[in-house]
């Protein structure tokens, strides 16, 4: 079922010498660009839409699809000289995306290997709390005191195991994404 989902996506796309042509038809070169950022054209950040719109083809092939970035762009504009440094600016735009994916990633990681310690002591000792409460009378509020430790040290693991299992996975996706765009070859064509 995958492969013909995939099959059917790859043929609303254009593709040449294997890769798949992921094509942006400008009027003006600015489009391209996110208009708030001043820094010049190779060191700009890209449009949202224009970075979403890439980010989210190449998020629907599988990760060992090739891809091409084609930018069309009105004939006098194509040749110009500010053309010649969009290719350069997708890249500086990816290559910073991924790299704050990966600052990212670290912070993240960071922060569930300390949530994990924590949560190990408080489980360590609700579980040894929970032991000294069950050695006392078989009481029924002993019983529960008991219980509602070993729930509570359990819950403290809650967090860690989220981050750790589930959380940083997205963001190693993301930075292999942002990666993978970032050494995309890209051709600037005249529109005609």
């Amino acid at each position: 079922m995958a492969d013909i989902e995939s099959l059917y996506i790859e043929s609303m796309y254009k593709k040449e010498n294997g890769s798949i042509l992921i094509e942006i038809k400008l009027s003006s070169i600015a489009q391209l660009f996110n208009s708030f950022d001043p820094a010049p054209f190779h060191e700009k950040e890209l449009d949202f839409a224009a970075q979403q719109y890439i980010v989210s083809i190449v998020k629907e092939f599988p990760a060992k699809t090739r891809f091409k970035i084609i930018i069309h762009l009105p004939q006098e504009l194509a040749t110009g000289k500010e053309a010649q440094t969009i290719a350069p600016a997708i890249h500086n735009h990816f290559m910073y995306k991924m790299l704050v994916a990966d600052l990212r990633f670290r912070s993240h990681f960071r922060h569930g290997r300390r949530s994990l310690l924590i949560g190990f002591v408080f489980l360590m000792i609700a579980l040894m709390a929970r032991q000294l409460v069950s050695t006392l009378e078989n009481h029924l509020l002993a019983q529960l005191v008991a219980d509602a430790l070993l729930i509570i040290g359990w819950a403290a693991m809650w967090e860690p195991i989220t981050i750790l299992l589930y959380e940083l996975w997205p963001i190693i996706q993301m930075k292999k994404t942002y990666e993978k765009i970032s050494t995309m070859e890209i051709d600037i064509l005249s529109s005609t």
